[in-house]
């Protein structure tokens, strides 16, 4: 009986704990599938975007996103301009006013 009681506390307590979800933005852009995990506006400059992506499921690193001059500075402080079918330009149609 002590062996059913502790399993059922054991179950409820399994079922109590929740695992924290990783939310994400997800468009089909181009042919790709592009998901924003996390994004992140400068204060100072409004037209800059920090935001990690992954598309086609490939996890790219944390990039900068400026809007303005339609370019991104890699996490090395390679600067690129956007190409035609880059997050880039998602993440600024997806926040444009």
């Amino acid at each position: 009986m002590m062996k059913y009681i502790a399993l059922v506390l054991l179950l409820i307590l399994f079922c109590l704990v929740t695992l924290p979800a990783e939310a994400s933005v997800c468009r089909s852009y181009q042919g790709h599938k592009i998901c924003m995990i996390s994004i992140k506006r400068s204060a100072k400059n409004y037209w800059e975007y920090r935001a990690a992506v992954s598309v086609d499921g490939i996890k790219r690193p944390i990039e900068v996103y400026n809007c303005l001059e339609q370019i991104k500075v890699e996490k090395d402080g390679t600067v690129v301009p956007f190409e035609d079918n880059d997050p880039g330009k998602l993440i600024c149609s997806y926040f444009q006013k």
